[in-house]
């Protein structure tokens, strides 16, 4: 099989997804010295449509389709996305190639005043722009009141130090990417803020007839990384994971054997169901469709009906 000379990533502009593509691109570049690496930079609709939340205008998705018609259309080989902001099925005809190690999985609590959520008084004011992370804050956390966040890492940091909010919650893989991590007053663990499923992780997509990009890119696959987040997405998808649905999925890997941890709510934090399971990591499929099935078995149907009846009539 020959191998590309060349090579074109497709990559949003924003500051962190540059950075995810600067970073495979430098990763291919001293395995293939040879090869030639460039980025193509494009504006998503998600990245345009800042005064909505994602649940409201279809979802992670946005994020993604742009960069795949750059593909399809030949103008890129491959994109670098978060993997947390994949959907849960992709189009026909596109394959993650790899997925990279992990960087910290967990969420972060950044704040002026405060140092960690459990601080925060009756009132203050908390930005996130996730379902799952509302409804875990909400379920602890009932004093206090959530608000939309929308935008790059800059400009919710810029909401905060503006005094919009008085703690928001980020990806601390995303701060830590960017020079960051100082802003981090504390890290919410797992057991707090079950993460998204694929937070921290990086995949790459390709059009899946690409055999030679399957090859090139095999040496940056981890597989630990791997299939912790098939599993997660896994589950996610078993149970249609989306930007409208308050789902957290977390796996982590021992061993060779995995643990995965899983919980789905409403988006007020009422009926939290929390699920859990073991599996090895050549079962990491099997081991999300398990945890979901226990999460129907405790109620997760009900809420999923419950969610879908809100949703057709708005």
């Amino acid at each position: 099989m020959t191998l590309p000379n060349r090579l074109v990533i497709a990559t949003r502009e924003s500051p962190l997804a540059l950075w995810q593509a600067n970073y495979v691109k430098a990763r291919l570049e001293a395995l293939y010295p040879a090869l030639q690496v460039e980025l193509l930079g494009m504006t998503t609709q998600g990245d345009r449509i800042l005064d909505v939340t994602l649940n409201k205008i279809g979802g992670k998705g946005l994020f993604v389709k742009e960069l795949e018609a750059a593909i399809e259309e030949g103008r890129a080989d491959l994109a670098v996305h978060s993997m947390k902001d994949v959907p849960m099925v992709l189009p026909e005809g596109f394959t993650l190639a790899a997925i990279g190690e992990r960087e910290d999985p967990r969420d972060a609590f950044v704040s002026n005043q405060y140092d960690s959520l459990d601080q925060l008084s009756a009132g203050c004011i908390v930005g996130t722009s996730s379902l799952r992370r509302e409804s875990q804050l909400r379920a602890r956390f009932p004093h206090l009141v959530i608000k939309p966040l929308r935008g790059n890492v800059g400009t919710r940091l810029s909401k905060l130090d503006a005094g919009e909010y008085d703690a928001i919650i980020l990806a601390a893989a995303g701060l830590i990417r960017l020079g960051l991590s100082s802003r981090i007053k504390s890290a919410i663990s797992p057991g707090d803020s079950l993460p998204s499923p694929g937070q921290g992780a990086l995949g790459i997509e390709i059009r899946s007839d690409r055999e030679d990009l399957k090859a090139l890119l095999a040496p940056l696959n981890h597989p630990a990384t791997a299939a912790c987040v098939t599993a997660e997405r896994s589950l996610s998808r078993r149970l249609g994971g989306s930007c409208q649905i308050p789902l957290g999925a977390f796996a982590e890997e021992d061993d060779g054997f995995l643990r995965l941890r899983a919980f789905i709510a409403n988006p007020d934090g009422s009926d939290i169901i929390y699920a859990e399971g073991n599996g090895s990591l050549a079962a990491a499929n099997g081991l999300g469709l398990q945890v979901a099935e226990l999460l129907c078995t405790e109620g997760a149907t009900e809420i999923l009906k419950n969610l879908a009846a809100a949703a057709a009539a708005e």
